[in-house]
């Protein structure tokens, strides 16, 4: 995956994920996962990107 190509459909800010975009608040994949950690999710604090991959 090339880290340097913004899809421009997800916006993401976490810098510390390996699939963030390196040149804009994006990430780079052509499509992520959301999921939750709640049994019943009630705000956007309860959900989580399950794309998210630590950059090493």
């Amino acid at each position: 995956m090339d880290t340097r190509n913004a899809n421009q459909s997800i916006k993401c800010t976490v810098q510390q994920c390996a699939n963030h975009c390196q040149t804009k608040d994006y990430c780079a994949l052509d499509c992520i996962t959301v999921g939750t950690h709640e049994m019943n999710p009630t705000d956007k604090q309860c959900t989580d990107c399950k794309s998210f991959v630590l950059k090493k």
